[in-house]
């Protein structure tokens, strides 16, 4: 065979010159040129496995152009899977048939480059080409022959091609189609293409195998970890197995390598990462070395290396220098580099997946096939004999899968989706592929395009599924659905310029270059495009920069300004003329740029439309982002945002090396997320409620975009959701419960009908006397319609149907109440009468009420207990007395006679069976009784039980009997006191608690009735009347107050005010305490003469005193004077006119003086006796008396302190020295028997105890009256008694006569 074989029978077009084809004979594939071209003729479908060099990439076609095909108006299709390789297999083509690319024969186009003619027989083209071309020719009617070639990379148009064509070869059988392949795996394209006879046995493609034009490679395996070899038995205990981390294990390998000889080394590493890190190390280690290994270049070599580092790796290197080229896979099929005599081998690579997780391409680093590892090796074997050295053992390589896994199987097929669905190829699920996608990667990628609203259900269509107008939209842009998706979202918002820029700059790699040796210098100079909170919009302003310094500089300036600000020329022309073509296609789709400038947020919310699944939101606790299905990502390090933390962020792409990593993101709000990407938004409703001022139901919404939450709590409402039960709460909360803000008259009535019949369930302590919630439901139900949900809804519906029916929602009496409900609320009535006052009642039946109520908080409705409750406005509460509150009204007794019976004793108990019929016996009795006549309700109660048939007579029951304390808390009246507004102040069970409590404000709010008559500072009695009693109208009820002169002390000074009281017994008090001083300024005093008669000793023991004076001692015997003297005139000093005042002075000037000395002389006896005990008692030094010591000190002291002479009854006064000398008789006698001292001084303080406790259940009124007032000088008498029987007592006195008349004051 000749070196060049020349064909004439290649026909060209119609006035076309022929074309001069040759094979270069050292091809193997010119080699078996005959063969081929017979399997051509004989078959539609031909599978061509030749190995790497064989040279059938540029032969094949030749081979059909000399058959005859790409004539007559048609082509030869030619696809390559890389850009690259299309441009430099066309111009390789062109120049062996002696043509010009583009003008000729041959042309070629890649993405958005053409270069064809109309004189083109053969198109170069990339796989995308070919499937676009699908759109407008179904059939692919322009070609006549299609070559795919590199099919063993099984990218994913090569696939989809694979199985169009295998569906058009039965359509077209004139087409050729020649599968060129690699030595991987060819008998699957063969099966694949088979055809099946009639007995359905398989006859595959016939498969041509080319041998490739390849020298010897020498494998040679070197593990990370090296076993060392073993020579003699007694190496044995010395045997150490030495691992190695890569780096080193790269070095010794280069080592090796150098040893061998010259040639270049190409070592295969897995990512830019590891290039780096072993580059700096290799180069380290060389230049220790020194000698032939110091003459070599590191050069790295991977996708985004810039163009000037490109043109170090394919330039010959200078002065004989070796290179050491570290490289990705990129060097594996895609690039020969020349000079190329050593590799090697890590047998890693980062593999392009698709995670079914996170629905994320991921780029792990994962062992090499054993495929991918024999094209390593083989790249050492190109122009000479070569050594590949594998970083890892053979029996790891055997146990390596055989091919690497078809793109289909491992990556995102949105894309793929949504071409077949736009060429109606049908089901994904069904269509013919070489290898079947997984199922799950075909639903994520459906549910991409249906998130993106690019697909929709169609029952006829072929797949079950239609491109909608945004779906058919996007397929026409040869762009990532998600960007194209971005496109048509900014035209909707106005932010179609920037978003075309953006989407481009996203499409393709990134122009901003960083060399090894200059990465800090091309930071900062790229710093000043950085946005802070968005890399999209880094792009944006990178690009405005471009476009102004392209205007300002010629085309060779701005070439040089951006090569040394470190930016890719080429990449910005790609950028630009994408540009431009996205600009064109966006005017085929019918979309037009603005001319205004888009805000940040438009533009963010535009991108945000194709990247909803890319959404983070940053957690505090674990310092990353939550993404899309509990993924969890950071943002790229080199991103601008990546130095700050932001709530939500969006990603152009998430990428998964070590981690997973977001890159080109920015900071976005949630509030966009829900705009945008509401349709995929998960929402779920809780807590349902009424909202009376929203008038309608509403939930609290959450919403989370694929599981990362963006409304965390917000209240929506719930009649769009949930119609049905929505009008179920609107009846139920709204028209039952009266939760609701409304005018309607119904609705008034309505309630104020219900509120009028709850009072009486409230009585008879009963739920069941009006209608239930769901009668009332059932009644509104029936007459409302469905459609209304909310109040708004209400109205509109009333407005027409209230004239129509105006008393359609009208409650009665007769709907709501149960025939016997007015018999069960007799027996409570709706106030309480005392004396002249009358309080309103209100009723609850609340069981669950709390006890008391924080009377600090003034509220207007108050707190009503359960059980019944008398309102006690404060203006009459000092007048109110505690009698017959115990008995309640007469619907509540006899279940209070009941339970009193279950708190007796059981001895007692036992006759009073059953209980329930005994209490309604004698509540029967007790109905009309008046409780305003003082029995107890105890006594009453039990009288009426002794008096019952068949118990006995003389049962011990008198009332005391009954615990009342056990008795609930709703069967004690309970108080309520208001204030003049009506609000509440206080509230309890106890009466007379409350009104200490509220004194000071009893008497204000009388002082405030006194207003009309009152005066202060007084200088004697009034020449007016002063009336006894005063009434007013307050609140509907009469008031009444008692007016009365009140005595006022302020700096030492005493003045007389004419103010009101607010009961009698304040009067008598206060008044006679006034009138008594105004007596004693009126008598005068003889002071004077009295002091002059006392001697020294006495002036000086008085000043010692606790009056500090005999000056004061004596004014307070003369006030005492004159109060003992007018409690005996027949007033007791309680005087209205000035006439009686006169008298009353006339009546007591005769017996004062007399009396005043007296008391005067009586005092003095009593300082004089305490003075005495006091010195009798610091001589007593037993430490076993040490505690009645203390009590003696503190009862002398209570005798003889402050103003004691008028705080002591006058008749009293003369007895003091005498109760002292008991005292002191005490202290001389205790020592001698300090046990019956303290058994008496016992006796006394039990005594004291049981009077203190017997106060508080008396009233002010008993606590007035002589008897009360006596029994602390009972006391002194029975002291008297115990410690100094010798003294005498001014009674007969014992404990039982102290004990007795106690009791008889209750």
């Amino acid at each position: 065979m000749s070196p060049r074989n020349e064909n004439s029978g290649a026909l060209p077009r119609e006035g076309e010159p022929r074309l001069a084809i040759t094979y270069p004979a050292d091809l193997p594939v010119s080699q078996q040129r005959e063969e081929i071209q017979r399997a051509i003729r004989d078959n539609q479908i031909v599978i061509v496995a030749g190995e790497t060099g064989s040279g059938k990439t540029t032969q094949l076609p030749k081979m059909l152009l000399e058959l005859g095909y790409g004539a007559r108006g048609r082509m030869i299709g030619h696809t390559q899977p890389r850009r690259i390789a299309a441009r430099s297999v066309a111009s390789r083509i062109a120049h062996e048939l002696g043509e010009k690319l583009g003008e000729g024969a041959v042309g070629y186009q890649v993405r958005f480059t053409k270069n064809t003619a109309e004189s083109t027989r053969l198109k170069v083209m990339t796989d995308g080409i070919l499937l676009s071309e699908i759109h407008g020719d179904r059939q692919l009617k322009k070609y006549d022959a299609i070559i795919i070639d590199e099919a063993h990379e099984r990218s994913l148009t090569i696939d989809m091609l694979l199985g169009y064509l295998k569906r058009i070869a039965r359509r077209r059988p004139d087409l050729k189609i020649i599968i060129t392949s690699a030595t991987i795996d060819p008998e699957r394209f063969a099966e694949f293409f088979g055809k099946k006879d009639r007995a359905g046995d398989l006859h595959p493609a016939p498969i041509i195998e080319v041998s490739g034009r390849t020298y010897p490679v020498e494998i040679r395996y070197r593990p990370l970890v090296l076993e060392p070899e073993v020579e003699e038995v007694d190496d044995l205990a010395d045997l150490r197995s030495e691992e190695r981390d890569l780096t080193e294990a790269i070095t010794d390998a280069c080592d090796e390598l150098i040893a061998e000889g010259p040639g270049d080394i190409l070592v295969f590493l897995p990512g830019e990462r590891e290039i780096r890190e072993v580059g700096d190390e290799l180069e380290a280690h060389l230049q220790k070395r020194g000698g032939v290994a110091s003459r070599t270049d590191v050069l790295p070599l991977f996708g985004r290396l810039s163009e000037q580092d490109q043109q170090k790796i394919f330039s010959p290197p200078k002065n004989g220098r070796r290179r050491i080229v570290l490289a990705t896979n990129v060097a594996e099929t895609s690039l020969t580099v020349p000079g190329i005599k050593y590799v090697v081998d890590s047998g890693l690579a980062r593999i392009s997946r698709y995670s079914q997780r996170t629905k994320v391409q991921r780029l792990p680093i994962e062992p090499i096939s054993q495929a991918s590892a024999k094209q390593r090796s083989g790249r050492s074997g190109r122009t000479s004999p070569g050594i590949a050295i594998r970083l890892y053992s053979e029996q790891d390589f055997d146990a390596r899968p055989e091919f690497t896994e078809p793109e289909i199987l491992r990556t995102a097929l949105a894309s793929v989706v949504l071409q077949m669905t736009a060429l109606g190829l049908g089901d994904i699920e069904s269509f013919e592929f070489v290898e079947a996608p997984d199922k799950r990667a075909v639903r994520d990628g459906v549910r991409l395009l249906e998130e993106l609203g690019a697909i929709r259900p169609e029952k006829n269509a072929p797949g079950g599924r239609t491109l909608t107008h945004i779906g058919e939209q996007i397929s026409r842009f040869p762009l990532d659905p998600r960007m194209a998706r971005m496109l048509l979202e900014a035209d909707k918002r106005g932010a179609l310029r920037e978003v075309l820029v953006i989407v481009a700059a996203l499409s393709i790699q990134d122009p901003r270059e960083r060399p090894l040796e200059k990465k800090a210098h091309a930071d900062q100079l790229h710093a000043r495009f950085t946005h802070e909170t968005s890399d999209f919009l880094t792009y944006l302003q990178l690009w405005r920069h471009l476009r102004e310094r392209r205007k300002a500089l010629s085309n060779s300036a701005f070439k040089r300004e951006v090569k040394s600000e470190y930016l890719h020329y080429v990449r910005i022309r790609e950028w630009w003329d994408l540009h431009a073509q996205l600009k064109d296609m966006c005017r085929d789709v019918g979309l037009w740029p603005s001319d205004n400038p888009a805000s940040e947020a438009s533009i963010h919310q535009s991108l945000l439309a194709g990247l909803l699944s890319h959404v983070g939101l940053y957690d505090e606790r674990t310092r990353d982002y939550q993404g899309a299905r509990n993924s969890r990502f950071v943002v790229w390090p080199g991103s601008a945002i990546a130095k700050k933390r932001h709530d939500y962020v969006m990603a152009a792409e998430l990428v998964e090396t070590s981690r997973l990593f977001a890159r080109t993101a920015a900071k976005i709000d949630p509030a966009w997320i829900e705009d945008v990407g509401a349709h995929v938004l998960k929402r779920s409703y809780s807590e349902p409620h009424w909202s009376s001022k929203k008038a309608s139901a509403m939930a609290y919404e959450k919403a989370t975009l694929y599981g990362v939450p963006i409304i965390a709590r917000r209240a929506v409402t719930y009649g769009r959701i949930d119609p049905e039960l929505s009008r179920e709460i609107f009846i139920q909360h709204a028209l039952i419960e009266g939760q609701w803000s409304t005018r309607h008259h119904f609705f008034r009535d309505n309630v104020r009908l219900i509120e009028e019949l709850e009072e009486l369930e409230n009585k008879a302590r009963r739920r069941d006397l009006i209608a239930g919630d769901a009668a009332l439901f059932e009644f509104y139900d029936a007459r409302i319609p469905a459609k209304v949900t909310s109040g708004r809804h209400f109205d509109a519906w009333w407005k027409k149907q209230r004239h129509e029916t105006p008393e359609l929602l009208h409650l009665t009496r007769d709907i709501l109440l149960e025939d016997d409900a007015e018999e069960h609320a007799a027996g409570f009535p709706d106030t309480w009468v005392q004396g002249d006052i009358t309080l309103a009642l209100r009723y609850a039946f609340e069981p669950s009420a709390r006890e008391s109520s924080d009377a600090s908080r003034p509220s207007t409705k108050g707190s009503v207990k359960d059980g019944v409750t008398a309102l006690v406005p404060l203006a009459v509460l000092g007048r109110l007395e505690p009698k017959g509150f115990d008995w309640l009204v007469p619907g509540m007794r006899e279940e209070k006679i009941a339970e009193l019976i279950r708190t007796l004793p059981k001895p007692i108990r036992r006759h009073l069976i059953p209980a329930p019929d005994k209490a309604r016996a004698v509540a029967q009795v007790l109905r009309e009784d008046d409780p305003n006549t003082g029995e107890r309700f105890v006594e009453a109660v039990a009288d009426e039980l002794v008096a019952l048939p068949g118990v006995p007579d003389d049962l011990p029951l008198y009332g005391d009997e009954f615990e009342v304390t056990k008795l609930p808390a709703h069967l004690r009246m309970h108080f309520s006191v208001r204030d003049d507004r009506g609000r509440e102040i206080g509230s309890g069970d106890d009466l007379d608690a409350l009104k200490k409590k509220h004194r000071a404000r009893v008497e204000s709010s009388a002082a405030r009735q006194a207003e009309s008559f009152g005066d202060r500072d007084l200088e004697g009695f009034p020449e007016f009347e002063i009336p006894p009693t005063k009434r007013n109208r307050q609140g509907g009820l009469n008031v009444v107050v008692y007016p009365a002169l009140k005595l006022r002390e302020e700096g030492g000074k005493v003045s007389v005010d004419l103010t009101a009281m607010p009961t009698a017994l304040d009067q008598r008090r206060e008044h006679v305490r006034a009138v008594t001083h105004l007596v004693t300024e009126a008598l005068g005093s003889d002071s004077a003469q009295v002091l002059s008669s006392l001697p020294n000793p006495t002036k000086l023991a008085i000043s010692q005193s606790s009056y500090g004076s005999a000056k004061a001692l004596l004014a307070d015997a003369s006030l005492a004077a004159t109060a003992e003297l007018i409690s005996r005139t027949d007033s007791k000093g309680l005087v209205f006119t000035k006439a009686e005042f006169d008298g009353l002075v006339e009546a007591t000037s005769a017996a004062h003086a007399e009396l005043s000395r007296t008391l005067v002389l009586a005092a003095i006896d009593a300082l004089a006796a305490h003075a005495k005990l006091q010195r009798a008692v610091s001589k007593v030094s037993s430490l076993a008396v040490l505690q009645q010591l203390t009590q003696i000190r503190e009862h002398a002291d209570s005798l003889t302190s402050g103003r004691f002479i008028s705080r002591t009854p006058a008749h009293i006064v003369t007895e003091i020295p005498r109760y002292l000398k008991a005292d002191l008789h005490r202290v001389e006698k205790m020592q001698d028997n300090p046990a019956r001292d303290a058994q008496l001084a016992w006796q006394l303080e039990d005594l004291k105890n049981m009077f203190d406790k017997a106060k508080h259940k008396l009233s002010a009124e008993v606590l007035e009256s002589e008897e009360a007032r006596e029994i602390p000088w009972m006391l002194e008498e029975l002291r008297v008694s115990f410690f100094a029987q010798q003294l005498g007592t001014r009674y007969t006195v014992s404990d039982k006569r102290v004990r007795r008349a106690i009791a008889d004051l209750g």
